[in-house]
């Protein structure tokens, strides 16, 4: 809306700095509602936003923690197993040259093959977990950054919000994905070591369960296969709990953005409000004919109004 000064009355102001800042004092503040209605509406939109990247990062996790909990149910799956096993049967250690022994003098047309697959590098390495009953030597905990660390022990032990939300203060956006990325790239790099060690057992499982195959040597077999698939989730289960935390740090951190914006936001509007009682003060200055008083107390409002604005902006 453009505003005018009558001809009439830009007469009778006088024409010194006071008098011009005087005339001027309307334009000014409806300048500054104007740029303080945008940054109310531009605050607003970014709490939508990080609102919405919220929503699709619990959703994330939420998948990550289904994850977590199908792995861990099938790896107390696995454990239940192992004890019954131990429990009916007289177990023996595994022993590697006994199976290839076994599988090699068996009459197969595929005894050939697989004989290869278990002279591989993946057939050994199987061989060797199922014997030490260990996982890959790239399995281990992933390490995370103090503060991280800090943030999520915060969280697990349901510390007060006020606190939490000091922790993650010192935890930058950039970190956090960073973190995020290499806990992936964890995740993946065990899925790409155990993938092949996963084919070598399951096809010696194959060649065992044939007519004739060693019963004794087969169910020492299964032991080791068992122990081994409990530790492989539980391994997975953990690293889909850290991938699953982080992104819950992403959303907590959102979320606070989302707030502040929005107080942000309240606080550039009620700027705004200011302002425009400004413009208000000042047009009923004009229609009045008392410039001195109401057009001093526009000028107080709209500079308190701008001063506000740059608080809210730098500070808050």
């Amino acid at each position: 809306m453009k505003i005018e000064i009558p001809a009439s009355l830009k007469a009778e102001i006088p024409q010194t700095l006071l008098g011009r800042i005087m005339s001027a004092t309307p334009i000014v503040m409806t300048v500054i509602a104007t740029m303080l209605a945008g940054l109310a509406s531009s605050e607003m939109t970014k709490a939508q936003y990080d609102r919405s990247l919220a929503a699709q990062q619990q959703s994330k996790a939420g998948d990550q923690w289904s994850f977590f909990q199908a792995k861990r149910l099938r790896s107390a799956l696995q454990r239940n197993t192992l004890d019954l096993l131990q429990a009916a049967n007289e177990i023996h250690p595994f022993d590697p040259a006994a199976l290839k022994q076994s599988l090699v003098t068996a009459d197969s047309g595929s005894s050939d093959k697989l004989a290869a697959l278990l002279a591989s590098d993946a057939g050994q390495s199987a061989l060797a977990c199922l014997q030490k009953g260990e996982l890959p030597a790239a399995s281990g905990d992933a390490t995370l950054a103090p503060e991280v660390k800090t943030a999520l022990d915060a969280i697990e032990n349901l510390r007060p919000e006020t606190e939490i939300a000091a922790l993650l203060a010192k935890v930058s956006d950039k970190l956090i994905v960073e973190t995020l990325m290499a806990a992936k790239a964890r995740s993946d790099a065990f899925d790409a070591t155990t993938k092949p060690l996963n084919q070598v057992i399951e096809a010696v499982e194959s060649a065992l369960q044939r007519p004739g195959g060693a019963g004794v040597l087969h169910r020492d077999f299964i032991v080791a296969r068992v122990r081994f698939a409990a530790q492989r989730y539980d391994t997975e289960a953990r690293l889909n709990q850290v991938i699953a935390s982080l992104y819950e740090l992403q959303v907590r951190k959102n979320n606070l953005s989302a707030g502040r914006h929005h107080g942000r936001s309240q606080r550039f509007f009620y700027g705004m409000l200011g302002a425009q009682l400004a413009v208000i003060i000042a047009t009923f200055a004009v229609a009045a004919r008392q410039r001195n008083l109401l057009w001093t107390l526009a000028a107080a409002a709209g500079v308190t109004a701008l001063l506000f604005a740059g608080y809210v902006y730098w500070y808050v």
